[in-house]
């Protein structure tokens, strides 16, 4: 399973999502610091959930942090994090 594949479904299962979108970014990354042969390295994360309400930004971008742990121990070098309750 990718890495991708990974995140999109540890995110789904946590979260229950009304929208998710795990975007691999790369390709716009080569040669610079943390970037491997073969990609899925640097990520974009986009998730609208109703866990996310009334959490502060950290907070929100802790849990996304804690859910993919192992990931980002492994082979995930950065993180963006874009992350809404609904409505927001």
């Amino acid at each position: 399973m990718s890495v991708k594949d990974r995140i999109n479904d540890r995110l789904r299962q946590a979260l229950d999502p009304i929208a998710l979108e795990v975007i691999d970014e790369s390709h716009r990354h080569a040669g610079h610091a943390g970037a491997r042969e073969g990609g899925e390295t640097h990520f974009r994360v986009e998730v609208v959930s109703k866990a996310f309400a009334g959490k502060s930004r950290l907070d929100r971008h802790r849990l996304i942090n804690g859910l993919l742990a192992e990931e980002l121990k492994d082979r995930v070098h950065a993180l963006a994090i874009v992350a809404r309750a609904p409505g927001e």
